[in-house]
């Protein structure tokens, strides 16, 4: 029996603004929205939760923005544009575009400091 996972969740402080964010960012609206939940299915099947970190049970130890989504992307060059597009929306950028030992990646940073780690692997 297979037990992939099927849904990643980050604790926000504010799921209808993280609702907002990620929507323009994904270019899709949520499938569900409530004050304190917001669910998006993703192409590639999994679902991404943003619940309000004031009301998950059990409170999360994390400290907040310690989630990184990974966006992986065919090339280098695809890195760099996605870069200059999340900037010009106004992302705070972690990383700039650098050539890492697995390839050309950055770091923007969500609404609640989550990393959104853009890469294309060149190995």
């Amino acid at each position: 029996m297979s037990h992939d996972p099927s849904y990643l969740l980050l604790y926000v402080d504010s799921p209808e603004a993280s609702g907002r964010f990620y929507a323009g960012l994904l270019g899709r609206e949520p499938l569900q929205a409530s004050p304190t939940f917001v669910l998006f299915a993703l192409e590639s099947g999994l679902m991404l939760g943003l619940w309000s970190r004031q009301t998950v049970e059990p409170a999360p130890a994390a400290a907040p923005g310690a989630g990184e989504l990974g966006f992986k992307v065919a090339e280098p060059a695809a890195v760099d544009a996605i870069h200059a597009d999340w900037q010009a929306r106004g992302l705070a950028i972690a990383q700039p575009p650098s050539d890492l030992d697995f390839g050309r990646a950055f770091v923007a940073l969500d609404p609640d400091g989550h990393r959104l780690r853009v890469f294309a692997v060149t190995l």
